[in-house]
């Protein structure tokens, strides 16, 4: 697993956490930071991504809740929606990251911590957000 790869789980599992905690992700991201618990110190990867996903997440939720057709946002799978969040985050915000590996990176979490479902619904939601980014940019 490449150092990427094991930032974004990292980044999942504070934006998992704090969505089943029901606290707020820059709070539980400061105190993350400061005290890791059980796990090294995150990455600053990680740390991007959350502060990235936070700066935008009205704009994410709105492009996701538009895009799954079908699926409210409270509705997706925990998992899910702080995949597809942080996956939009990278494909819309995140210039660094190829818009495919973000696809790809996201397909292979959830195929590893989701549902059957999972990976193909990612897929699609995904696919449909790079196909409509200069729209969704604009």
């Amino acid at each position: 697993m490449g150092a990427r790869t094991k930032a974004r789980k990292r980044a999942l599992d504070v934006l998992f956490e704090a969505d089943q905690r029901g606290v707020a992700v820059g709070e539980l991201l400061a105190r993350r930071v400061v005290e890791p618990g059980a796990e090294t110190a995150l990455p600053q990867y990680s740390v991007d991504v959350v502060e990235g996903v936070l700066a935008h997440l009205e704009r994410i939720d709105e492009v996701l809740a538009t895009h799954a057709h079908g699926w409210t946002i409270a509705r997706m799978p925990a998992v899910d929606r702080a995949l597809l969040r942080i996956g939009t985050w990278e494909i819309l915000w995140n210039d660094d990251v190829p818009d495919a590996v973000a696809v790809d990176e996201a397909v292979n979490l959830a195929r590893e911590l989701s549902t059957d479902e999972s990976p193909s619904f990612v897929n699609g939601l995904l696919g449909r957000i790079v196909e409509l980014k200069p729209t969704l940019l604009a």
